[in-house]
């Protein structure tokens, strides 16, 4: 299966800003990407300002992903800004390649450091979703200092893990660290996609990464608005835990 991490550096909080940028990017970098992943909060970049910017499942923001999902013909994972039940909440959404939402995950761990949690509620479940036949799991950004949460991926033989990020420069090697470990832990490819540019407090360089089950990485970039493409295979997973068997000995989770 061939994966697309579409990186690039967003306007701030400016969602028709952003759509035109993305078009722009689609319509530059050909790419038959059957997954295209965006980074976190996609169309505002990570802003606080969570009232001003939530939209219910269907709004705005869906409908553009939809719309690219069908013309494109790929599933796309996305960020948005959620609000539901007087809540909002940092979500991921997976539209399949007809456009239809599949699955929904809610962001479990906050970025208490930035203060995230006073303005966003947590996600209180996993999310896998089975897409052209792999089983995948969803996280987002802050999740990744957490391994629990990916322990309950593995033990549900989950073969890809996306990450969408908003991951500054000032922490950029725990990113790297910690995708790596993600993969080699879980016997599974780990896609993590990154913006680049700047916002009022930060400064983002990408390396938006694909890591295999042995923990090689077989793709990034650095800074560069790019389409990274990669091209992963299942029975390299299979094969893994098939010769290493280690998921077979997880007994605290």
């Amino acid at each position: 299966m061939e994966i697309g991490l579409v990186q690039y550096n967003p306007a701030w909080e400016d969602k028709a800003g952003n759509r035109e940028r993305i078009n722009r990017l689609l319509a530059k970098e050909h790419s038959e990407a059957e997954v295209l992943i965006f980074p976190e909060m996609t169309l505002t970049g990570f802003t606080m300002e969570a009232s001003d910017f939530a939209e219910g499942l269907f709004d705005e923001s869906f409908k553009y992903f939809s719309g690219l999902a069908i013309e494109k013909k790929s599933h796309v994972l996305a960020g948005i800004i959620e609000s539901k039940e007087n809540k909002f909440y940092n979500s991921l959404l997976h539209i399949n390649k007809t456009g239809e939402l599949a699955k929904v995950y809610r962001k479990i761990h906050p970025f208490s450091y930035s203060t995230e949690d006073k303005h966003y509620a947590r996600g209180t479940e996993i999310v896998a979703s089975k897409i052209e036949g792999w089983n995948t799991g969803f996280s987002i950004c802050y999740d990744l200092r957490f391994p629990e949460l990916y322990r309950h991926y593995a033990k549900e033989r989950a073969e890809l893990i996306a990450v969408i990020a908003n991951w500054p420069v000032t922490r950029i090697e725990h990113w790297r660290t910690l995708l790596k470990a993600r993969a080699i832990e879980n016997q599974c490819y780990v896609a993590g996609v990154n913006r680049t540019g700047n916002d009022p407090a930060l400064k983002y360089n990408g390396f938006s990464s694909v890591f295999d089950p042995m923990g090689n990485e077989i793709i990034f970039s650095e800074d560069k608005e790019k389409i990274l493409t990669a091209e992963i295979s299942i029975e390299k997973v299979r094969e893994t835990r098939e010769k290493l068997p280690f998921l077979d000995d997880i007994f605290l989770i």
